[in-house]
């Protein structure tokens, strides 16, 4: 477990086998040339922070900073004293189970659990309170990227500062691109080293949840998969609720993605409708309310794959390669000729296109990635066929448009979208004539 969290502690620095430590647990610990409230500070440290201790003045240890390479002293009640001895790993176990339900202690608790992975014995880490510690820093090392992606400029260099302390421990985090926003994402090697051990259900439900987080994850067909294998009847209603609905969510961008690759989308499709149905919303959280109107969104978009609407005879929807790896959607008369044409990077869905009695206008859907479905309108004027593009809402994001049927003269459009947050319903009466 040392090595595959890549924990060091400053290991290779240290001079003597029964080296005394001490670790930060307060923010903006002034490290004194002196001991002294009167001494100006040479540094300060965060919490989480791990120092050598040398010696004791006052009220003051005298310690070294390997990170920075600099010595000096904190007051004795800013830190605590650790001996990273097997003795100790109960305690630090205790004290991490705490941490990790205490929001702004992440940087601490990720020390901790750091701290016990070092000072407990192979057989304590390769059993239930190993991965108990792996459970809390996973859930630390998310809540910590969660704080750092909505920081205000107020706790950013805090934020910051924890950040940098988990990395000395080997947490590692990336930034990922979400339309215009960057999110910091854990990595979650302590999330998939849980799930190589013999877990519970609960921990293995959270490990899953964590790396299949839409905002940081690529959708897989295998993390779908994942999902699939946690038993949902043992687990409490509320933490099966978020399986059942982030099962959903991957299993239509699953469609999506086979239907892309020229596979069957139906049978994906099919099961994420199964898991979203399968939600109780008597037992769904209030923090959870949020999500489940996002779910609905993406298996809406997902829908479409079941292909359940067909065209008439008159007017068909062909597609033929475009330029730089497009597809072009191709109207067709019943006599096969090419009445309009509109070339899309999108995924035409071809078997879901519905045309009017009078063959004098047709839609179709186009689905331009897992979350967000436009529906394209071909319609007959004086002058011609024209196509008009009518997405679920102003910014890409999370929505569909879908056909809801004709009118004398139109066509109704139902449109639903996730707008800052909030989902958007409408249905609109579009024009043909």
């Amino acid at each position: 477990m040392r090595r595959v969290l890549g924990v060091f502690l400053f290991m290779l620095s240290l001079t003597a086998e029964a080296a005394v430590y001490a670790l930060v647990v307060q923010d903006e610990t002034p490290l004194r040339p002196t001991p002294g409230a009167s001494a100006k500070p040479s540094t300060v440290l965060w919490q989480g922070e791990m120092v050598e201790v040398r010696g004791e003045r006052l009220d003051y240890l005298q310690v070294w900073d390997h990170t920075r390479e600099r010595g000096g002293y904190v007051r004795a009640s800013q830190v605590r004293v650790l001996a990273l001895s097997e003795e100790e790993a109960p305690e630090l176990l205790a004290v991490l189970r705490f941490l990790r339900n205490v929001p702004g202690s992440e940087a601490l608790g990720i020390g901790i659990a750091a701290a016990y992975i070092e000072a407990a014995p192979a057989e304590a880490l390769n059993g239930a309170d190993g991965i108990d510690a792996l459970d809390a820093m996973g859930t630390l090392a998310d809540r910590l990227a969660r704080n750092a992606s909505g920081a205000t400029q107020l706790k950013a260099v805090a934020v910051s500062a924890h950040l940098e302390v988990a990395a000395r421990y080997g947490v590692r985090f990336v930034s990922v691109e979400r339309g215009s926003r960057m999110r910091v994402c854990y990595d979650g090697a302590a999330w998939r080293k849980l799930l190589a051990m013999p877990a519970s259900v609960e921990q293995r439900a959270r490990a899953a949840l964590a790396l299949s987080e839409p905002a940081c994850a690529k959708p897989e067909l295998t993390m779908a998969e994942m999902l699939d294998r946690v038993n949902g009847a043992v687990l409490p209603g509320y933490l099966r609720n978020r399986v059942l609905m982030r099962r959903a969510m991957l299993w239509a961008s699953a469609a999506y993605q086979q239907g892309r690759a020229g596979e069957d989308p139906q049978p994906a499709a099919s099961r994420a409708i199964e898991s979203l149905a399968r939600v109780e919303a008597g037992e769904l959280a209030e923090a959870d309310r949020a999500a489940y109107a996002e779910a609905e969104l993406r298996v809406g978009a997902a829908r479409v794959a079941l292909g359940s609407i067909s065209s008439s005879k008159n007017l068909t929807i062909a597609t033929t390669a475009g330029e730089a790896g497009r597809t072009c959607a191709v109207l067709m008369s019943a006599k096969e000729e090419a009445l309009a044409r509109r070339c899309t990077y999108g995924l035409v869905w071809t078997g879901s296109a519905v045309a009017n009695n009078e063959a004098t206008a047709l839609t179709v859907p186009v689905q331009h990635t897992d979350t967000w479905r436009e529906l394209w309108l071909f319609r007959k004027t004086s002058t011609g066929w024209s196509i008009r593009v009518l997405p679920p809402g102003t910014e890409p994001g999370v929505g569909y448009a879908d056909f809801a049927g004709w009118t004398p003269g139109g066509v109704r459009v139902k449109r639903e979208a996730l707008v800052a947050g909030r989902v958007t319903r409408s249905t609109r009466l579009v024009r043909i004539t």
